[in-house]
């Protein structure tokens, strides 16, 4: 993490504060009794909290849950064969991204590629060429025992890559693991061993219960350190850090390292309510902000690995962004609530249920919709062949809408943008501040746009015109519901919306060669 320049020297705030405090305790030090009375009021005020926690069923000590827990997490290592790549030696079992590879590339650097100085065991030069075997690496992880049979999860970034897998039981019995399926959308693996003695199993707890401020408690493997325990409470839900399309973890406190991927976070009744997974660190140390599969989401993908051995999600075909409040506005409703249709791919169930560009999904199933990521997880924990009503909300009338929902394909087609006719009208107009163009030849190219998509080119967009979302580049396909080939057809189509009292329109524009909405405010530029 980069220091500001000014770092040595706190802000004047800071300062004040903390000569305010040196005086404090200048005046506690000078006065005896002062002092003995404050540490009697902080002694009664540490009992008083002490009191509250106990009534509200915190632990006074967590080694019972611990002792109960532990012998059914276990440390996950993997070994695989390291071939160098020019430029950018290769890290099996560590991808981009992971606890780990900040650690390895450290690793790497103090000691060479196979742990010796230079290059190799003992040192030497590490000029091979590309693909040369050049012995093997490992990685170190967590995870927990689910099922007596020997069913094991763990992060499927932890095996990812992997030759061989190796399980290590709290006693320190060292079993082969095979691989029974992984889901890399989850991060996801479940493993199986075989053992000659009975295996402690964990049960799922239900993380749709958990609330924030719950104690919970962490056990796992980091950075080799076995049987590692940490508490701390949960201190968010839902978090979005931008690793997958289902992403709702739990933020954790309690301390996660490198190491604990893979591993549990427990309620206080020894359920599983995580797979501990990611952290944010500026400094690849625990600074307090660990990330957790939510169990709800976790338990499903595992029952489907072991039935299956992969991941089955369903699939309606739409491309959906985030509702704004300026969207919300255009589309005449008064939060801003559900999905957004950004493109409707051809002849995917959600084109076949009648679904259309510019549609808000207010509902799916029977459950409301509020964010993109309540419609995305539905949609994949839906079976395929089911059928599921949707409610959507187009031209600012709810309707509902049936769709049939289809197995993922392995690649998802995209909707490809349709333009209709020759432009009507070439001349360059401004309106609304935005300064518009023909897509011609010319535009076409400079953007890097195929003959199938038609619209009108954003020149330049004036600064009187205030904070629009629009931008120089980019191409107005639609203005509402009118497709617009030209400058002219954009100006009447924004001034029938504010004779029609709009105080908003939606612009479907192409940036880049993607489409997505943007909302226009009406009145005067």
């Amino acid at each position: 993490m980069s220091t500001p320049a000014n770092a040595g020297r706190a802000p004047r705030s800071s300062r004040v504060r903390r000569t305010i405090a040196a005086v404090l305790l200048g005046t506690t030090i000078l006065t005896g009794p002062f002092l003995i009375a404050n540490q009697s009021t902080a002694t009664a005020a540490e009992s008083v909290l002490t009191q509250n926690m106990l009534s509200q069923n915190a632990p006074g000590s967590f080694a019972d849950l611990a002792a109960k827990v532990s012998p059914a997490v276990v440390n996950v290592s993997t070994t695989q064969q390291a071939k160098a790549e020019r430029g950018n030696p290769r890290m099996p079992g560590f991808p981009p991204g992971s606890p780990f590879e900040e650690f390895f590339r450290q690793f790497q650097d103090q000691f060479g590629q196979n742990g010796g100085p230079g290059g190799g065991p003992g040192g030497g030069s590490d000029d091979e060429s590309e693909g040369q075997p050049r012995g093997k690496v490992g990685s170190l992880g967590s995870g927990f025992i689910i099922d007596a049979a020997g069913y094991v999860v763990t992060n499927n970034h932890v095996i990812d890559g992997a030759d061989e897998i190796k399980v290590t039981l709290q006693d320190g019995t060292e079993l082969p693991a095979t691989l029974v399926g992984r889901d890399a959308k989850t991060d996801i693996a479940l493993l199986k061993v075989k053992s000659d003695k009975a295996l402690p199993a964990l049960d799922w707890g239900d993380s749709d219960a958990a609330r924030v401020g719950d104690w919970v408690m962490a056990v796992g493997n980091p950075f080799g350190l076995g049987g590692t325990v940490t508490k701390g409470i949960i201190s968010a839900r839902g978090r979005d850090i931008h690793s997958g399309p289902y992403d709702d973890y739990l933020q954790l406190d309690a301390a996660i390292n490198r190491g604990n991927s893979g591993g549990p976070t427990f309620t206080l009744d020894g359920r599983v309510i995580g797979i501990n997974t990611a952290i944010y660190s500026p400094n690849g140390g625990s600074v307090g902000i660990g990330f957790a599969i939510p169990s709800n989401i976790a338990k499903q993908v595992v029952a489907q690995l072991k039935e299956n051995g992969h991941v089955e999600r369903g699939w309606l075909g739409v491309k959906i962004q985030e509702m704004s409040p300026e969207i919300a506005e255009s589309v005449g409703l008064s939060q801003p609530k559900g999905a957004l249709v950004a493109e409707v791919t051809p002849d995917s169930p959600a084109a076949k249920a009648g679904v259309r560009q510019g549609d808000v999904i207010l509902a799916y199933g029977g459950k409301p919709v509020n964010t993109l990521r309540d419609l995305t997880r539905r949609v994949a924990d839906t079976k395929a062949g089911d059928t599921v009503d949707m409610t959507v909300v187009r031209k600012g009338k709810e309707t509902t809408l049936t769709a049939h929902i289809a197995p993922l394909p392995a690649e998802q087609r995209m909707a490809a943008a349709e333009g209709t006719g020759p432009a009507a009208d070439s001349a360059v107009e401004t309106v609304k501040g935005l300064k518009l163009a023909p897509l011609d030849g010319v535009a076409r190219s400079r953007l890097g746009l195929g003959e199938g998509v038609k619209g009108v080119v954003v020149t330049s967009v004036s600064p009187q015109a205030g904070d629009l979302a629009v931008r120089p580049g980019d191409v107005i396909v639609k203005v509402g519901d009118h497709t617009v080939t030209s400058p002219a057809e954009v100006t009447r189509s924004l001034h029938e919306a504010e004779k029609d009292g709009r105080k908003a329109v939606l612009l479907l524009v192409n940036r880049g060669g993607n489409e997505s909405f943007v909302p226009l405010k009406l009145g005067k530029a």
